[in-house]
């Protein structure tokens, strides 16, 4: 596919988004966590039988947990953004009370990986129900508390932690993987830790392939660079005695080049292979720490791994069309360290 076809899909992509730029704050952040979590709470709640008479209201406690009727998420894309849609299903129909489903595409793309609950609307029956279209942006605002109609389809590609991370526990529990991949992922860290008693892994997703063309092309941005994993290497370096860093790539032969591996303390894991990319992503949400660039695969490495996430923030120029979309405060979790990109490059193609 030509770069030109890159750059027109996503411009066509943010038309479904596009709206009034909203900043959070912190203020905003843990008023909205309380609000969500309140209002998931009480939506939730349903009368439980208490006696043999309470036991045969089976109809009404059906009601009460489908009053407002079904939701399902148009999912599209890979990886990371079929988890973002599921993330944002889950968390919506539970706060609006509705019944989840999710549509084949996103079990194909996750039932294989992760232990996920929500069940699976037919494609038949998808094509024969008059959906309402309920259109999202990338973080939660208060409207989505208060999503009406029998048949929600939810249209977009959410991935903000300000949707769902109210209900984080139940969100990692959906996203647990297999027995067999599990043992797959830690027999390999096993062999990599060797000999060493005090041994931190720290994942590194470095996200290069069609975004070398599209961020500086279509977003006026960057993409990492050597400085910048230098930088974040440097920082857990300094931290742990024994720092592992398990790198995986779509562009694992500049990673070879650019990575400095001389101290023995860096491994190219990974196939790259996009069309299944679950064994890299297992194995960087296996780690102890993460090192992300950019990217909703990333993202959800460093919200599965826990521990520390380092990614990269001021990636755009101040007149990106892509800030009216997205927002590094609603993108990445408060606690997480972001290093700035050097936007040098871009600036320099400016003034010729």
């Amino acid at each position: 596919m030509s770069n030109k076809s890159y750059i027109l899909g996503f411009l066509l992509m943010i038309i479904c988004t596009l709206s009034v730029v909203f900043l959070p704050t912190d203020k905003w952040i843990t008023q909205q966590r309380r609000v969500l979590w309140d209002t998931s709470l009480k939506v939730s709640e349903c009368p439980k039988p208490r006696s043999a008479e309470d036991s045969n209201r089976t109809e009404e406690l059906k009601v009460c947990r489908k009053r407002n009727g079904i939701m399902t998420v148009n999912a599209m894309g890979r990886l990371g953004n079929q988890m973002g849609d599921y993330a944002t299903l889950y968390a919506l129909a539970k706060l609006n009370g509705y019944e989840a489903y999710i549509q084949q595409e996103t079990y194909d793309w996750l039932a294989p990986i992760f232990r996920i609950s929500l069940p699976v609307i037919h494609v038949e029956v998808v094509s024969q129900i008059p959906w309402k279209e309920q259109m999202l942006r990338d973080w939660m605002i208060e409207e989505y508390r208060h999503i009406e109609g029998e048949y929600v389809m939810l249209i977009g590609y959410p991935c903000s932690w300000t949707f769902y991370h109210h209900i984080r526990e139940e969100i990692l529990q959906e996203f647990t993987f297999h027995d067999s991949i599990r043992e797959e992922v830690n027999r390999y860290l096993e062999a990599v830790k060797g000999s060493r008693k005090n041994a931190t892994f720290i994942g590194v997703h470095v996200r290069r392939g069609d975004y070398i063309q599209i961020m500086p092309n279509a977003w006026k941005g960057v993409v990492a660079d050597k400085v910048y994993l230098e930088k974040a290497m440097g920082y857990f370096r300094r931290k742990y005695q024994e720092p592992i860093f398990v790198v995986t790539s779509n562009g694992m032969f500049w990673c070879k080049k650019n990575i400095d591996a001389s101290r023995g303390d860096v491994y190219f894991a990974g196939d790259g292979v996009e069309i299944s990319p679950w064994k890299d992503f297992a194995l960087l949400a296996h780690c102890n720490h993460t090192i992300m660039t950019i990217g909703t695969f990333g993202y959800w490495v460093g919200y599965l791994a826990g521990g520390e996430t380092i990614y990269l923030t001021n990636f755009t120029l101040p007149d990106s069309d892509l800030l009216y979309i997205f927002h590094y405060d609603a993108a990445y979790l408060p606690e997480w360290i972001g290093i700035p990109a050097d936007l040098s490059p871009l600036l320099k193609l400016q003034k010729k």
